[in-house]
């Protein structure tokens, strides 16, 4: 009888979805492997945002701009590097110099007003690389700045700005590590063509997707690794991968979401705005955050039809992004779900290797395990992880101790919950790695991995001595005992924005085994059931139903009878 009793409440928590519309009215495949020996690592990245032949135009953005720089003297050359043609720019942007140095882009550090940690690049310690602190010589080729090798880099110097990474529409203009690395790497400083300087300086205008997408696709350390959202495939998306986005579409560029004012932009995912109440303000589009209701209003379905009123009802619990972005990594390049370095060094005749086994599904293939990196796993088309999110992430920072034995540590753990009304259901990447640590310690490490000397990883493929000199030359205590720990990260998902007619439907998420079945502490119909109370409810709805119906047909009958007074009244 009990089990009746469930498979009638489960088949019953399907009536809403099949009444609604009365009332109303897929991955990567693995290929054989693939030996490259020897370390191109980043080679791919430095050559991210060039023209390449039988690509379309690179879109430069219109502007209301009455100046052609080509036709400045200050911009005539000869230019022998990127600093010279900075101190041109300034010549004319006098301004732009100070604005852009109080900026993240610049700083590498940002400090949270909610939970007072130090974050920013320069700082923490993630579950990809691991570090850019003390690997600038590699890393500092996503800061827009020219020459960041070590600490002694100085960030007051505004010469030392990169005014082009940003602002080049010629797609000819590139960056190199700003020091070298171990031999195996000299792949990455051959077979580039000269930066004609003048020409870049000349040929500048306001960022596209291409000049972003230089440094956030390629984060983590390849094209789509880090995030999941953002990769290759933004350039010339079209509108089934992003609307926003779409080439032949609208044609957003980053900063079109992204406002700001004297080169400070809004949305970061240091401090995001889980839950944005003010909507587009007054008047119009508000510059200082970068949220879905900041151009669509906190009412974004329009009508005031049921449907209408339903969804726009889900707006304060739900992030729009949990809708309408059902899958990320979905325009042909994959992401990393796993990285392994416990079996990073392995070589082949004394050399490191990189094995490709995973074919994307652009056609490209993908390694699946770098000598100087240990092994990968990757995903496309994937579903997001779901949970109730503040908008306040807490990191592991690398004074941070933890319990290893505790379950994977988390480097940016977050709170939320359905009782808090600042929380909504946002979707993420979960990015899990198995790394290295401090054993005697308790924390994360710093290791050094780049550089032309035999103590970078990226070389010797030695962790104990990488990571002794990593962590002394940030003038940290390091045990001198090593271990692995797993650790996971959390990436809001906000980009890839696919067409209305491809958002979830009711049924993928009010299901008992749908995508929200993971949340817990809350009711939600559809997915939950209560037994017989369920049932009892159910049958009210159809009973009344079948009341209503019964009471016209009868009205009907009784009126081409001329029994009732209403009908004899119209006689």
């Amino acid at each position: 009888m009990n089990q009746t009793i469930k498979r009638l409440a489960r088949s019953a928590c399907w009536l809403p979805a099949l009444l609604l519309p009365f009332f109303l009215g897929a991955a990567g495949a693995h290929a054989a492997a693939e030996v490259e020996l020897g370390i191109s690592e980043y080679a791919d990245t430095t050559r991210a945002h060039l023209k390449l032949p039988g690509e379309p135009p690179a879109g430069v953005r219109l502007s209301s701009s009455t100046a052609d720089h080509a036709d400045f003297k200050e911009l005539q050359g000869p230019f022998s590097s990127g600093p010279e043609v900075t101190e041109a720019c300034l010549s004319c942007h006098n301004k732009a110099g100070h604005q852009f140095m109080k900026g993240i882009h610049w700083t590498w550090e940002y400090k949270h007003p909610v939970t007072g940690q130090t974050l920013g690049k320069k700082h923490l310690v993630n579950n990809f690389c691991t570090n850019a602190r003390g690997n600038e010589g590699m890393c500092a080729q996503c800061h827009a700045g020219y020459g960041w090798k070590d600490e002694n880099f100085d960030f007051t110097d505004q010469s030392k700005i990169d005014c082009l990474v940003c602002h080049d529409a010629t797609g000819s203009y590139y960056r190199t590590p700003n020091s070298e690395g171990n031999a195996a790497c000299s792949s990455m400083f051959e077979d580039k063509p000269p930066i004609e300087w003048a020409r870049v300086a000349q040929g500048v205008a306001l960022p596209n997707r291409a000049n972003c997408g230089t440094c956030h696709f390629y984060g983590g350390g390849g094209d789509g690794v880090k995030h999941g959202d953002m990769d290759s495939s933004l350039k010339y998306p079209d509108k089934a991968l992003d609307v926003h986005m779409d080439a032949q579409g609208l044609d957003f560029s980053c900063t079109e979401c992204h406002q700001g004012e004297g080169h400070q932009w809004s949305g970061s995912r240091y401090n995001m705005e889980a839950k944005d109440s003010e909507g587009t303000g007054k008047p119009g589009q508000r510059r200082q955050v970068a949220t879905c209701e900041s151009c669509h209003g906190d009412t974004p379905h329009p009508g005031n039809n049921l449907q209408a009123i339903k969804l726009n009802g889900h707006t304060d619990r739900v992030a729009c992004q949990t809708c309408h972005i059902p899958t990320f990594a979905r325009g042909g390049v994959a992401t990393k779900t796993d990285w392994d370095w416990r079996t990073a060094g392995k070589l082949k005749d004394g050399e490191g290797f990189k094995l490709k086994e995973y074919t994307q599904s652009n056609g490209e293939h993908r390694a699946t395990y770098k000598s100087i990196k240990g092994d990968f796993k990757y995903g496309e088309n994937l579903q997001p992880t779901y949970a109730w999110f503040d908008g306040v992430m807490n990191y592991t920072t690398i004074d941070t101790r933890f319990d290893p034995a505790a379950g994977p540590v988390e480097i940016n753990g977050f709170k939320g919950a359905y009782n808090d009304p600042g929380s909504r259901i946002w979707p993420f990447k979960k990015m899990h790695t198995t790394q290295p640590y401090d054993k005697g310690n308790n924390t994360l490490v710093y290791m050094h991995l780049w550089g032309n000397d035999q103590d970078a990883f990226w070389g010797n493929y030695d962790f104990g001595r990488a990571i002794k000199v990593g962590m002394e030359t940030s003038s940290l205590p390091y045990s001198g005992e090593y271990g692995f720990v797993e650790t996971v990260s959390y990436w809001p998902i906000t980009h890839m924005v696919a067409p209305k007619t491809a958002a979830l439907s009711c049924a993928e998420c009010h299901a008992e085994e749908g995508r929200l079945s993971g949340l817990n502490g809350f009711y939600m119909p559809g997915r939950d059931s209560f037994g017989w109370l369920d049932i009892l409810g159910y049958m009210a709805v159809i009973g009344a139903l079948l009341v209503a119906l019964g009471h016209g047909v009868v009205r009907i009958v009784m009126c081409k009878k001329r029994v009732t007074e209403h009908c004899k009244e119209k006689e």
